[in-house]
């Protein structure tokens, strides 16, 4: 799957992983292994190294706020609920995974539960033909340990995209989603994300978007914490947005 190139600039699938991670605020764990200390202590290392860095940065934290980013360590539902957002609606992706859960055992987003749904039991619950496939795809590959999401999840960030990009329906973009939004690698720098690149652009008082190249040398100053060099660039876009409108 390639980054969504949604004119309102900040994607569907960001806004409905943000929205769900800020509902599980209160079931933080501490769950990949690049994250040694609570995930609060984390963020606040993050922000000063930033603000410290960059004065642009340091301007867009205090414009944007506290970062509410709290990862979802539920590897296999974050990906069906990526899948299933791909170019629709927050609001239609929404009915969709609920008439899902509605449909399995116990309310439950699990490779067990889904493994008992028949392809025409995903496509009632809302799912396009592609997405059915592609989720039943994800279903067959855990469920036969092609795909181990544990020990995926021990694995460097590079790694971790290789063996997420060989099930159908995903590509670099929706994997590095996953980094920041379930594994929460805080490393991340996703330059085919209009959103963020639009929030670089307009941060920076940039003319034109940043290419890919230039985007990448700027996240340099941001190393090790480009998660939340993301995170806020998807802020500023998202206060923008607002005064648009």
């Amino acid at each position: 799957m390639q980054a969504p190139s949604f004119s309102c600039g900040v994607s569907d699938l960001y806004a409905r992983l943000e929205a769900r991670n800020k509902q599980a605020k209160t079931q933080k764990k501490e769950h990949c292994m690049t994250i040694l200390t609570p995930w609060d202590d984390v963020i606040s290392t993050a922000t000063a190294y930033l603000s410290s860095a960059d004065p642009v940065m340091a301007a867009a934290i205090s414009k944007v706020g506290a970062c509410t980013l709290t990862p979802n360590p539920d590897v296999f539902e974050t990906l069906v609920d990526a899948i299933i957002s791909q170019q629709i609606s927050v609001k239609a992706a929404d009915a969709i995974m609920a008439r899902l859960r509605a449909a399995t055992p116990g309310g439950l987003i699990t490779p067990e539960a889904l493994m008992q749904l028949e392809h025409d039991s995903l496509r009632a619950a809302g799912l396009s033909t592609p997405k059915a496939r592609y989720v039943r795809d994800l279903t067959e590959r855990v469920t036969s340990g092609i795909l181990d999401l544990a020990k995926v999840e021990q694995l460097e960030d590079e790694e971790v995209i290789n063996h997420l990009v060989a099930v159908k329906g995903i590509g670099r973009w929706t994997a590095e989603m996953i980094l920041i939004f379930s594994l929460g690698r805080p490393d991340v720098l996703p330059v085919d994300d209009l959103g963020f690149v639009e929030g670089v652009r307009e941060s920076y008082g940039l003319a034109a978007r940043p290419t890919r190249k230039e985007m990448l040398a700027r996240g340099d100053a941001w190393r090790p914490y480009r998660t939340f060099a993301t995170w806020y660039m998807w802020g500023v876009r998202r206060l923008s947005q607002r005064i648009e409108r």
